[in-house]
Order: C-alpha cells, then sequence, then structure tokens
C-alpha cells in the first residue's frame, strides 16, 4: 500500500546499505528537511523561534552526543552539561583571542575542546561502569563550574563568569534575527544528524553497540575496548560540546555557567530515555517533548485552574512541571523503555502489514 517496499528491487551493495532503504522514507526525509528550511520561514513567529525552534534543534544536537555515548555504547553519562559549558567557553575565547577567527571554525573548535576534555573524563570507563561511571562523569560537572568561576582569564577577567558576544555573521551572513539563527542552527543539526546516522551504522559504530551489549564478548572477538569506549566519549563530547557553543552564541548571547548546570545534564539524559536510546530519530522526539511540555504545562494549568476555581502561582505552575516530568520519565521507563522511538517503530510497522491481521 502506501508504506511498503514492494517493488523496490536492490541492484548493488549500495543501493542495499543506504541509510534510508525504503523510498518512502528518504521522500519523507527530504521533504521534513524541505519544509523545515523553505516552509517554516514562511509560517513562523519570532516567538516561534525564540522559544521553540532554536532551543528544540540546539538540544537535539545535544541529544544526539548523548544518545551516541548512552544509547550507542552504553557508557552513563551525568556531564553533559559541562561538556557543553567547555564547548561555549572555548569557542568564546577562540572567539575574542584569535583576531581575525571566522565564526563558523570557533564553534566547530569549541567542540574540539570538548573533545578533548571528554576523552580525559572517559577514562574510568576503562575501570568503572554503571553508577560508578555516572558519579566520574559527575565530577566533570563540578569540575567545570569551579573552572569557569574561579579562573577569571576563560571569562576574559570577568568576575561572575557572565560573558556575552554580538556581531555574529558567518560569510558575511549576519545572524542578527531568529530567522537567520535558526536556518544556522537547522543547517548545522542537519549536517551533524547525517554524520551521527552513518557514523552508527559505520564499523566504529558497531563496536560501539557490541561494547553496550556485551563488552567482555566484544573484546574476546577483537574489538578493543579502549579506541570503543574513549572514541565515543570524543565523538559525544564533540556533538554535545558544539551544541554547548550553538546555545551560548546563538540562543543565549550572553551566558554564565549556571546556564550549563547539572539540571541540563540530567535535562539531556531524560530526553534519550524519553526519546529513546540507541536511536537518532529518538534524539529528536526527546528534545520535542523537554521544550514543547513546559509551555503546553504553563499554558494548560492556570486554565485547568481556572475551570476548577483554583488559582495556581507561577511557582506551583513550576513544581507541577517537575512532577509531571518526572513521572511520565517512570512511565516510559516502565511501560515503554526504549522511548518514543519504539513507539514510532511499531506503528511504522504496523502500516507495513495494513491492512492484513498481525
Amino acid at each position: 500500500m502506501l508504506y511498503r517496499e514492494n517493488g523496490q528491487f536492490k541492484t548493488s551493495y549500495a543501493a542495499d546499505q543506504q541509510v534510508f532503504p525504503i523510498a518512502q522514507d528518504r521522500w519523507a526525509v527530504v521533504g521534513i528537511v524541505v519544509f523545515a528550511f523553505v516552509a517554516v520561514p514562511l509560517l513562523v513567529d519570532e516567538y516561534m523561534f525564540r522559544a521553540i525552534l532554536i532551543p528544540f534543534l540546539i538540544l537535539s544536537l545535544a541529544a544526539l552526543g548523548v544518545n551516541i555515548l548512552v544509547g550507542y555504547c552504553g557508557q552513563i553519562t551525568l556531564g553533559a552539561g559541562a561538556f557543553m559549558a567547555v564547548g561555549a567557553y572555548a569557542a568564546y575565547n577562540f572567539h575574542i583571542r584569535v583576531e581575525g577567527m571566522p565564526l563558523l571554525l570557533s564553534l566547530l573548535l569549541g567542540g574540539f575542546t570538548s573533545a578533548l576534555v571528554g576523552i580525559v573524563f572517559g577514562i574510568p570507563s576503562l575501570r568503572v561502569r554503571g553508577l560508578y561511571l555516572a558519579v566520574a562523569t559527575l565530577a566533570a560537572q563540578f569540575f567545570t563550574d569551579w573552572v569557569f568561576l574561579r579562573i577569571p582569564w576563560f571569562t576574559d577577567n570577568s568576575l561572575s563568569g557572565n560573558v556575552s558576544v554580538s556581531n555574529l555573521q558567518v560569510m558575511g551572513w549576519q545572524l542578527n534575527n531568529p530567522l537567520n539563527k535558526y536556518l544556522f542552527c537547522l543547517a548545522f543539526l542537519t549536517v551533524f544528524a547525517l554524520l551521527a546516522k552513518n557514523m552508527t551504522r559505520s564499523a566504529i559504530g558497531r563496536q560501539w553497540m557490541a561494547i553496550r551489549d556485551m563488552d567482555v564478548a566484544a573484546e574476546v572477538i577483537g574489538i578493543r575496548p579502549l579506541f570503543a569506549k574513549l572514541s565515543a566519549f570524543a565523538v559525544s563530547s564533540f556533538f554535545v560540546g558544539t551544541a554547548g557553543a550553538l546555545w551560548a552564541f546563538v540562543h543565549l548571547a550572553s551566558w554564565e555557567p549556571a546556564a550549563f548546570s547539572v539540571d541540563r545534564s540530567f535535562q539531556l539524559l531524560f530526553m534519550v530515555i524519553i526519546g529513546g536510546l540507541g536511536s537518532v530519530m529518538g534524539s529528536f522526539f526527546g528534545a520535542a517533548f523537554i521544550v514543547i511540555l513546559p509551555i503546553v504545562l504553563n499554558r494548560l494549568l492556570p486554565e485547568i485552574g481556572d475551570l476548577v476555581g483554583v488559582e495556581i502561582s507561577t511557582a506551583g505552575i513550576s513544581h507541577a512541571e517537575l512532577i509531571i516530568f518526572g513521572g511520565l520519565i517512570i512511565f516510559f521507563l516502565i511501560k515503554e523503555p526504549h522511548g518514543l522511538a519504539r513507539l514510532w517503530s511499531t506503528g511504522k510497522e504496523k502500516l507495513r502489514l495494513w491492512p492484513f491481521p498481525h
């Protein structure tokens, strides 16, 4: 019917190994990308760009990085916020201290610096795992908080740790309005998502998954845990650090270390849990869920309070967000541990078999 691969024959290895082997999937992805680049700028107002779309794009990129480490390699991390901070402050220092440094290169160098720091904090993964590894990565969070608050050099001698950037441009293209910022972040996310999808299907991606499923067996068949784990930390930290640089430069423009607190680390981990571990699509689902849920609750809860005759304060809404968010995480862990991506895959499989019984 509409979603079946009947008649789609593969005549080469390249065709058989396509990222999206079913033509309908390829058309859908191309359609979504074209819609995002062409139609969204014509339909969306400034508020949507600032409050929803730009944060969604940047957090999706960060969630991709966390998913590579947690979902594909099975190495738990609670320090993603720290690597975002490293990427942000490294990009800032490259940008202000190197005369004529292009913005694009500053952002990528911020991600590269974050990758180096990620390798350092990934070394404990060679000896510990699970809760102990989570505590080791959590140390990165407190370490970076201390560094950026106590060492003025990183913040250009700002005692509060607060820094800012302005007049951003890429090859003469000014990032001075929400539309240009949205397109810039969208281009970044498109390239990095394609890179992540191909990496997880390559030899290194299969090594990550082998380490995740059973590291002892992976070592027996010749996979080096040292290379596999540290490469996962490096790639993950590069993605997260680049996202942190985008978050600081493009979304915030002025920030302090509190912008990358431990709450951000937990938020990114919850994204991949809700969206789906070991799924590129799940990273997008999780980021969309995290970004949209607070906005929906802020609009919906006061209306519900008015209907039942109860006034709900701003603090009450904030507390309700945490309660509902925590409850949903527990629900997903119990009922659907593979997240929203699994529900999406199940729906696609049912559509392929419809209308026949299954």
